[in-house]
């Protein structure tokens, strides 16, 4: 209650100019953020399939068999891929043994931490 009395108090401290910076502010960042996602969702794969249509003609393939051999594989080719993807990440973890051992290590004496050669002779 106390929470939204203060937020209330706060926000008629603002001036009507205020309120239009934050509405304009937030509405360029949602637009912006709505050009980006159309950019990348329909703009750049039209341009990425035109490329590819254009470098079939030029090797004298179908374009649109192109496409489809793009993205069609074969049940024996993704067999392959998915085993050695688990080969792979059973491989990274060795087996440990699950025992600490803490090895004490004596401090050597070494000029370049003493305090002794920092200080100044008078």
């Amino acid at each position: 209650m106390m929470q939204t009395l203060l937020l209330a108090g706060a926000a008629e401290s603002l001036d009507p100019l205020a309120w239009t910076i934050v509405v304009v502010g937030v509405g360029i960042v949602f637009l912006s953020l709505l050009i980006v996602y159309i950019f990348f969702r329909y703009i750049l794969t039209f341009i990425l399939n035109f490329k590819l249509k254009s470098f079939a003609r030029k090797k004298g393939i179908d374009p649109a068999e192109a496409l489809t051999a793009k993205t069609i594989q074969s049940g024996e080719v993704n067999a392959a891929i998915a085993m050695a993807l688990y080969r792979y990440f059973n491989e990274l973890h060795d087996v440990e043994s699950g025992v600490i051992t803490i090895k004490r290590v004596s401090r050597h004496y070494s000029p370049w931490s003493s305090k002794l050669y920092n200080m100044n002779n008078l």
